[in-house]
């Protein structure tokens, strides 16, 4: 029987569960004996109850009869790196045990060997490869979504002009032009969303290959820089681009931002920081009271003068530094989430064919899935990785 913990989120401003009771019932009929700490789900709106009818343990987060930590065979997190850093209960996990959760992995080598010396293995979901089997696992796209969709909602709501084209007595209101910037999930969540809302929309992309992504839903794609060396992608993301490309867009985006009434930026590179599209003379050419969206602010941000967290004026545009979207669609997105953890586990266990045996889990290392994501690893010497008769 795999014995899986969801414990509460322990990071400042998260809202999201590993799991909710949808994925709890789907997951304890796969063999899998799960124990939430109370109160895990009460941010993104799930309450005790309903893990406990899903056919959850509910379990104390901390003091008496908080021994469930040394009992688990996986920990459901999502700030998997906070939770390392946050919960002294973490030491108390049996090795061998496996941590699934965002683990902040690109060049985090404190955390790694953390993680090794307290004999753990951690599956890093910011490293799961975009490939077909993997689609249902992927928590970088179904995150991204959200954030794309709430990006133009902020902007929207932050704006000094409608954003449809309404046709009134006093005359005709023209429709917002909305610029995006990258046309990756977000970006194209975000195309989509300002198209319903009524925008006109230009979105720009190094790669010419989104075009056809773009144009599907409604946007008007800005080619890239006719350069010799252009950026391509790599396992479903674009490539870091050369200055010199960047400058030409740069100068390519100038023109577009001037007729802007809202941007919304989504660049970003994996385990690299995120591309300088904006810088201040660009701003400077902005209408006075049009709106700057920055959801990769986080990684240094596309936007110069973006702050995470906060709304700071500049040149008379509000400049919106997005850094936890997801965190405030709580509910959705840790339904979202708590689906792609849940196919990722129950790729790694196995039902055997006896009854009342119980789940097993088994890492795979030569799996295409295991083998992308894995940050630590530490074997038991039991023929079964981890887990057992229960």
């Amino acid at each position: 029987m795999v014995r899986v913990l969801v414990p509460r989120e322990c990071c400042p401003g998260e809202t999201r569960v590993a799991a909710t009771p949808e994925t709890v019932k789907r997951l304890v009929a796969k063999g899998c004996r799960l124990s939430v700490e109370r109160g895990a789900g009460h941010p993104s709106g799930y309450g005790d109850d309903a893990y406990r009818d899903a056919g959850a343990e509910l379990v104390e987060a901390k003091g008496a009869g908080a021994d469930h930590w040394s009992r688990a065979d996986v920990v459901m997190a999502v700030q998997g790196a906070a939770l390392v850093r946050g919960r002294p209960e973490v030491s108390s996990l049996p090795a061998g045990a496996v941590l699934l959760g965002l683990l902040e992995p690109h060049g985090n080598d404190a955390l790694k060997q953390q993680l090794e010396g307290l004999q753990l293995t951690a599956l890093a979901l910011e490293l799961l490869p975009r490939i077909s089997r993997a689609q249902a696992m992927d928590v970088l796209s179904s995150q991204a979504n959200i954030a794309g969709y709430k990006a133009v909602l902020l902007a929207s709501a932050a704006l000094d002009r409608y954003v449809p084209m309404l046709m009134t007595a006093a005359g005709t209101i023209q429709p917002a032009r909305a610029l995006i910037l990258g046309a990756g999930v977000a970006g194209l969540q975000a195309l989509a969303t300002a198209r319903r809302l009524g925008a006109v929309v230009y979105v720009s992309d190094v790669r010419a290959a989104a075009k056809e992504q773009v144009e599907s839903l409604g946007g008007r794609f800005i080619d890239p820089p006719e350069l010799e060396q252009k950026p391509g992608e790599t396992g479903g993301y674009a490539q870091q681009a050369s200055e010199a490309f960047l400058a030409e867009q740069r100068r390519q985006l100038t023109e577009q931002l001037a007729l802007a009434d809202m941007v919304i930026c989504t660049a970003q590179v994996p385990g690299r920081p995120a591309p300088r599209l904006i810088d201040d003379a660009m701003l400077q050419h902005m209408r006075p009271g049009s709106v700057v969206v920055d959801l990769a602010v986080a990684q240094g941000g596309n936007c110069e003068g973006s702050e995470p967290g906060t709304t700071v004026w500049r040149h008379g545009v509000q400049l919106i530094g997005a850094d936890a979207l997801p965190c405030t669609v709580a509910n959705h997105a840790s339904a979202l989430y708590a689906r792609n953890l849940a196919a990722l586990l129950e790729h790694l266990i196995t039902v055997p064919a006896e009854p009342d045996t119980g789940a097993l889990l088994q890492l795979d290392l030569e799996d295409p899935i295991v083998a992308g994501c894995l940050f630590s690893h530490h074997a038991q010497p039991a023929p079964v990785a981890v887990g057992g008769v229960a």
